[in-house]
């Protein structure tokens, strides 16, 4: 199956190619995939019995061991499932900070590896980019025919800039949901109202993936001296003097926004990455998202 190379490595498809999304919960899927789940009355392979329930469809009863037990079993059947994967991703203007790559190219790496191991065991992938409003979403992609439309998406349709207004964006997302799944959110998190976005897609029962991308210089900078510090999304600026005391106590509120957001995630039941953009995001999808437990 092409690839993009600006994207993923094909040496690096090949090695993902045998990975799994896992799903810690059941989800209702919407066509038959490469995912097992036990429904009623699904004729493709039995899986057990339960006892009968009023409003069960009779047709499923075992009537030979209502014959033997006097008591009304319904047969329970294994059908296989697709599971939705849901990307959002971060395109505010601060992702396009980072060098030698941006943050906003580590993002789209790590989606289309998600995306494509996805797509490959036939899930359905929805992408949805967002900064101050929610972007335009792309359309549902399902099965290895959807491999190279994801992919195009990626490369044009994701634009950097803007402000980040997290909680608007991720809760008016959460309101159109049609079918529940796995939520990965990809961001550096830099905006106060990410908490309400992340409670918006709680709400609606999804399982959640916090994938918490941030530039080496972010983490350990090497700035000094005097310095005038321009935010880029709201061009507001300050003059500092870049002192050593100073950089620890900016390293020390990094570790406070982390450990914050790695304490929430673990409050709410969420699975949480934080990565640098100097960590080759090969091993993050090959070692921390396996750690996690999302792929295998």
């Amino acid at each position: 199956m092409p690839t993009s190379q600006s994207l993923l490595d094909p040496e690096f498809v090949k090695k993902i190619e045998a990975l799994n999304l896992i799903s810690k919960r059941a989800f209702s899927g919407q066509a038959k995939g490469d995912r097992r789940s036990v429904k009623r009355g699904s004729l493709i392979e039995f899986a057990d019995y339960r006892e009968y329930t009023h409003g069960d469809d009779l047709r499923y009863v075992d009537w030979k061991a209502y014959a033997r037990l006097d008591k009304l079993f319904l047969k329970l059947f294994i059908e296989e499932e697709d599971l939705n994967l849901h990307l959002l991703i971060d395109t505010s203007e601060s992702m396009n900070y980072g060098s030698p790559i941006t943050k906003a190219d580590y993002a789209r790496k790590m989606a289309a590896a998600l995306g494509y191991i996805a797509l490959s065991e036939h899930d359905r992938v929805l992408v949805a980019p967002f900064n101050a409003s929610l972007g335009d979403p792309m359309p549902p992609q399902r099965g290895k025919q959807g491999i190279i439309p994801f992919f195009r998406y990626l490369e044009d349709k994701t634009p950097i800039g803007g402000q980040t207004s997290f909680g608007d964006a991720l809760t008016r997302y959460s309101a159109q949901i049609k079918s529940r799944g796995i939520a990965v959110v990809i961001s550096d998190f830099f905006d106060e109202s990410h908490l309400r976005g992340i409670k918006a897609l709680l709400a609606r029962k999804m399982q959640i993936l916090l994938l918490h991308v941030l530039d080496k210089d972010e983490l350990d900078p090497s700035l000094t001296g005097d310095l005038k510090l321009i935010d880029s999304e709201t061009g507001e600026y300050r003059e500092v003097s870049i002192s050593p005391h100073l950089i620890a106590q900016y390293k020390d509120q990094v570790k406070s926004f982390t450990d914050g957001l790695k304490n929430t995630s673990s409050r709410y039941g969420i699975d949480y990455i934080q990565t640098s953009t100097a960590v080759p995001f090969e091993q993050v999808i090959m070692q921390s998202l396996r750690r996690v437990g999302l792929v295998k």
